[in-house]
């Protein structure tokens, strides 16, 4: 079950670098679908994680990271 975890964690922090990386090189834009999904299953992948680490703090930083891409990406779509 640890080896999982630890590549469910990889893949969101994967996932979370390659969508800083994209925006920050602009390759995509903030607020593209595609940054805010990799932001999203990125974040969740982490929450998974930390909370099995029991990493409160950091499981609270990816909790809001989800959320704000929640919103964006529902804004995004009201449009």
């Amino acid at each position: 079950m640890k080896w999982l975890i630890n590549i469910i964690g990889w893949i969101g922090a994967l996932e979370v670098l390659v969508a800083y990386g994209l925006n920050s090189y602009q390759k995509i834009k903030s607020d593209s679908v595609y940054f805010l999904l990799l932001n999203l299953t990125g974040g969740f992948l982490l929450i998974v994680y930390t909370l099995y680490l029991d990493a409160i703090a950091s499981a609270t930083v990816n909790i809001v990271w989800v959320i704000i891409a929640v919103i964006a990406l529902l804004r995004k779509f009201k449009r």
